[in-house]
């Protein structure tokens, strides 16, 4: 695996060592102040376009299409709110997925297993453990959005979420994000609104290079990419770990993430 990543600079195969835990220390404050870390440099050079060129071929010809028009909580309604409130503006979402059986025994899903690189991110969510997922389609996932596409607002369903970029655009694909926007206790609908306003003066925006591993909490923290622009696709694996072992998808559920149950 030190041919992929950068075990050097990151050693996930020393958790006994001072460079690890220190390593553990420094994301888990990065965590705590921006709701995130960013492990830049994370890929060996070339792995990137390694991954890229395994990738692109199978983008090309067998993702799936997903274009949506949503809300910011990807649900119809919410019970505390009128359909015509501000909260539940629609925004469009447009990517294209390729799921894990179509990309096996390849770098980005080689990455994805790599049982060191699990249990830091568990130690950096201060989580006892964390497991790859078994569904065969939506444990690791690349997302490609190509020009004038764009992840739109949005919370996340899960606690966190993890992510390796694999190639920029020419243009846009900034990641920007909404701090603690809500919470478990305080919905904060006015928030939103203003939010979805363009009128939230504390949004933040990260243009993130490529080789990045990205840890987020994106449950309470709203967020988006801005669209594409030019002829070069954002690529960006999506990684799923869960604190159980053997999470499957239901039959629904993959076929609304990807067209089809198996």
């Amino acid at each position: 695996m030190n041919d992929l990543i950068d075990l050097d600079r990151y050693p996930l195969d020393k958790p006994d060592s001072v460079q690890w835990h220190n390593l553990v220390e420094a994301c888990r404050r990065e965590l705590t102040s921006n709701g995130m870390y960013n492990l830049e440099g994370f890929l060996r050079q070339g792995v990137t376009e390694k991954a890229v060129s395994e990738i692109a071929p199978v983008m090309s010809t067998q993702s799936y299409a997903h274009k949506r028009v949503h809300n910011i909580y990807f649900k119809p309604s919410i019970p505390e709110l009128t359909t015509d409130h501000p909260a539940l503006r629609k925004v469009e979402t447009v990517s294209h997925t390729l799921c894990a059986d179509q990309i096996a025994d390849g770098t980005v899903l080689k990455i994805y297993e790599y049982k060191p690189l699990v249990d830091f991110i568990a130690a950096t969510m201060d989580k006892p453990a964390l497991y790859t997922m078994e569904d065969p389609l939506a444990r690791a996932n690349v997302m490609s959005y190509r020009e004038g596409e764009a992840l739109n607002w949005h919370f996340d369903r899960s606690e966190f979420t993890t992510t390796l970029l694999l190639q920029a655009p020419e243009q846009g694909g900034a990641f920007e994000y909404r701090n603690n926007l809500r919470s478990d206790t305080d919905p904060n609908f006015a928030g939103v609104a203003r939010l979805l306003e363009g009128a939230d003066p504390e949004v933040k925006s990260l243009y993130v290079q490529p080789g990045t591993l990205n840890v987020f909490r994106g449950k309470n923290t709203a967020h988006r990419v801005t669209p594409v622009a030019g002829s070069r696709d954002r690529l960006i694996a999506v990684f799923s770990y869960y604190e159980r072992p053997n999470v499957m998808f239901s039959a629904e559920e993959r076929l609304g993430f990807y067209g089809r149950a198996a």
